[in-house]
C-alpha cells in the first residue's frame, strides 16, 4: 500500500513538472477534442448539439491559428513566413466556419448547398501549400526562394483555375447540385492530397527538431484530408449534421495543427546543417508548374471538342482559360526575369571567384619564391661574413696606422666605409631570411633618405643624373629598423639611376608625404619605364644585362616592407618613367612619448 502511494506521488510530481506548453497541448486535446467526441457519441441530433458543434469547430480552428502564430517571433525570416502561411490557412477555414455558424446558429436555418463559403474552404490549403516552398529547415543562404514562390504561385493559380473551371459552372452558370458536389469533392480531395504529399517530402528532407515538427504537420494534414472527404461525402448524401461523428477527424486535425505550433514554440528548432554531400534543388516544383501551365489549353480544347456539357458551360470555361493564359504569361515573364538575374549574379560571382583564385595563386608563387630566396640569402650571407670580418679588421688597422700617408689613409678609410656597407647588406639579407631579428625603433624617414643619399657614393656626374628630394617637413614617426629601410632606399635609388643611365640621364624625384594612417615615400624617375611592372618583385626577375643584375634587390625590398607592416607598389608613369611607392603605418603619438627615437635616422634634438 505504501509502495502504491509512493508511485502515485511520484507520477503526480512528474506531472507537476510538465512545461506550460505540454499542459496547453493536453488541455486542447481534452477540452476541444475530448468534449466534442463525448458530445458526438452521447447527445442526440438537435439545436443544442448543432450549436455546440459549430462553436467547437470554431474554437478548434481558432486554437490552431493562434498556436501557429506563436512562432512569428522566430529569428529566421523563412521560418516566420512558414508559420504565418500555415496560420493563414487555418484562419481562412475559421472564417468559413463562422459563416456556417451564422446560418445554423444565427439564422436557425439549414446551410444551403452549394455553400457560399465553399470557395474559402477549398482555397484555405492554398497558403499552406505555399508554405511548403519556404523550407524553413534549410540553412542554405543561396536557396532561391523567389523562384520557388513563382513556381508555387503557378501551381496555386492552377488550383484556383481548376475550381473556377470545374466547380463554378455548376454553381452559377448551369446550376446542378449533384455535378457540383462531385466536382468539388474530388478536386478538394486532390488538393488536400497535394498538401499531405508536400509535408511528407519535407519530412524526408529534414532532420532533428524540424523532422519532429514535420511529422506532426504531416499527420495533421493527413487527418484533415480524411475528415474533409468524409464530411463532403456526408453533405452530398444528406447524412451530415453539425456535431456528428464525421466531424471528429476535422476537429482532431486542427488540434493537431495547434499542437505542432505549440511544439515549435517550445522546441525553437534551428536550421538543419547541410548534409555531407551537396543536395541540389528539387526539380519537381518546376516540373509540376510546367505541367500545370501546359494543361490549361488542353483542358479548354477538351471542353470545346469532346465535352457534352451545355454550350454556356463550354463558353464560360473557354473564357476562363483565356484569362488564365494571360495571367500565366505574366508570371512566366516575371520568372524568366528572375532566372536571368540569378544567372548574371552567378556569372559575376564565378568571375570574381576566378580572379581571386588567380590572385591567391600568384601570392602563393610569390611566397614560395621568397622562401627560396630567404634560404639562399641565409647561406650566402654566412659565407660572406667570414672574409668580410677580416676585411673590416685589416681596414681598421690601416686607417688607424700613423705611418700611412694622407692619400693612403683616405683609401683605407674608403675601404672601411665600403666594407661596412657590405656588412649592412649582409645583415639585411640575414634579416630578410629571418635569421637576424630586426632592431626596430622610432624613425624619421626623411633622415633615412638623406643617409642613403650620403652613403650611396654614386658617381652621378658621369651619368648625368639629377636627384631631387621633396621632403614632408611634418612627416610623422614610423616604427622600423633603420638598416633595413636604408637598404630599401638604396635599392630603389640604384634601380632608378640604372634606368636613367639607359636613356643617357634624367631626373629622379624622391618625395615623402603622409595622411592620417600612413607615411608614403615615392621614387619617380624619367627613365624608359618597366616592361613588366607586375613581376618586378619576383626573386631573380631582372631586365638588366647578364652580370649587372641578379633580380634580388626589389624582392628584398618587398620582404622588408612587408615585415614592417607596409605595402610597396610600382607603375609606369603616363609621361614616361616609373614610380615606386612604399608606405608604412604611422606610430600613434602616445607611443612616441613612451619610446625614445633610435640614433640612426632619428630627428636631432
Amino acid at each position: 500500500m505504501e509502495r502504491s502511494d509512493t508511485l502515485l506521488s511520484a507520477r503526480l510530481h512528474s506531472l507537476g513538472r510538465l512545461p506550460a506548453t505540454s499542459w496547453a497541448i493536453l488541455a486542447a486535446w481534452t477540452f476541444l477534442f475530448g468534449t466534442y467526441a463525448v458530445a458526438s457519441l452521447t447527445v442526440r441530433h438537435g439545436p443544442g448539439l448543432t450549436a455546440f458543434g459549430d462553436v467547437g469547430m470554431c474554437l478548434a480552428a481558432l486554437f490552431a491559428s493562434v498556436a501557429l502564430l506563436l512562432n512569428i517571433g522566430a529569428q529566421n525570416r523563412r521560418a516566420r513566413a512558414f508559420w504565418i502561411l500555415l496560420a493563414s490557412g487555418c484562419a481562412a477555414w475559421f472564417v468559413s466556419q463562422l459563416i456556417w455558424t451564422y446560418f445554423e446558429v444565427g439564422l436557425h436555418q439549414e446551410v444551403p448547398n452549394p455553400f457560399i463559403g465553399d470557395v474559402i474552404v477549398f482555397l484555405h490549403p492554398v497558403p499552406m501549400i505555399a508554405a511548403l516552398a519556404v523550407k524553413p529547415h534549410d540553412c542554405r543562404d543561396d536557396l532561391n526562394v523567389r523562384l520557388g514562390y513563382i513556381d508555387f504561385s503557378l501551381l496555386l493559380l492552377w488550383w484556383v483555375f481548376l475550381y473556377i473551371f470545374l466547380v463554378i459552372p455548376w454553381q452559377y452558370v448551369a446550376p446542378n447540385v449533384t455535378a457540383y458536389g462531385q466536382s468539388y469533392d474530388y478536386l478538394a480531395a486532390a488538393e488536400n492530397l497535394v498538401l499531405v504529399v508536400g509535408f511528407a517530402g519535407l519530412l524526408t528532407q529534414a532532420r532533428g527538431k524540424w523532422r519532429e515538427l514535420y511529422a506532426h504537420l504531416f499527420s495533421a494534414s493527413l487527418m484533415y484530408a480524411a475528415g474533409s472527404y468524409i464530411t463532403n461525402r456526408a453533405i452530398d448524401t444528406r447524412n451530415y449534421y453539425t456535431g456528428s461523428v464525421s466531424d471528429l477527424p476535422l476537429v482532431a486535425s486542427f488540434v493537431w495543427f495547434g499542437m505542432a505550433g505549440i511544439a515549435a514554440y517550445q522546441l525553437k528548432p534551428p536550421q538543419d546543417e547541410l548534409p555531407s554531400q551537396d543536395v541540389g534543388e528539387s526539380p519537381w516544383p518546376s516540373r509540376l508548374a510546367a505541367i500545370a501551365v501546359f494543361s490549361v489549353p488542353f483542358m479548354s480544347i477538351a471542353s470545346l471538342w469532346f465535352s457534352k456539357n451545355p454550350p454556356n458551360v463550354r463558353a464560360f470555361r473557354i473564357g476562363v482559360t483565356q484569362i488564365m493564359l494571360i495571367v500565366v504569361a505574366v508570371l512566366l515573364f516575371v520568372r524568366q526575369r528572375l532566372v536571368d538575374h540569378d544567372r548574371w549574379r552567378l556569372l559575376e560571382s564565378s568571375r570574381q571567384a576566378f580572379d581571386n583564385l588567380k590572385f591567391f595563386q600568384t601570392q602563393m608563387v610569390q611566397n614560395e619564391k621568397l622562401v627560396s630566396i630567404g634560404a639562399l640569402a641565409a647561406g650566402a650571407a654566412h659565407e660572406i661574413n667570414n672574409p668580410l670580418t677580416g676585411i673590416l679588421g685589416y681596414s681598421d688597422l690601416l686607417a688607424d696606422d700613423s705611418n700611412l700617408s694622407d692619400r693612403q689613409r683616405v683609401v683605407a678609410d674608403k675601404i672601411r666605409t665600403l666594407a661596412r656597407r657590405i656588412k649592412t647588406l649582409v645583415t639585411s639579407l640575414l634579416s630578410f631570411a629571418r635569421q637576424v631579428p630586426p632592431e626596430k625603433g622610432l624613425l624619421d624617414l626623411n633622415q633615412v633618405i638623406q643617409t642613403a643619399l650620403h652613403l650611396s657614393n654614386l658617381d652621378l656626374r658621369n651619368k648625368r643624373v639629377e636627384i631631387e628630394v621633396l621632403p614632408d617637413a611634418d612627416l610623422p614617426w614610423v616604427h622600423g629598423d633603420s638598416n633595413q629601410l636604408l637598404q630599401v632606399c638604396f635599392n630603389l635609388m640604384s634601380n632608378a639611376v640604372d634606368a636613367l643611365e639607359e636613356v643617357g640621364g634624367g631626373k629622379l624625384t624622391i618625395r615623402t608625404d603622409h595622411d592620417l594612417q600612413k607615411v608614403l615615400v615615392e621614387f619617380s624617375d624619367s627613365g624608359p619605364g618597366m616592361k613588366s611592372p607586375q613581376q618586378v618583385f619576383d626573386p631573380f626577375f631582372t631586365t638588366k644585362p647578364v652580370g649587372k643584375g641578379t633580380g634580388l634587390g626589389l624582392s628584398i625590398c618587398y620582404g622588408i616592407v612587408q615585415e614592417h607592416g607596409g605595402k610597396i607598389s610600382c607603375w609606369n608613369r603616363p609621361e614616361g618613367g616609373a614610380t615606386f611607392v612604399f608606405e608604412l603605418p604611422i606610430v600613434p603619438d602616445r607611443e612616441v612619448l613612451q619610446e625614445a627615437p633610435v640614433a640612426s635616422g632619428s630627428r636631432s634634438a
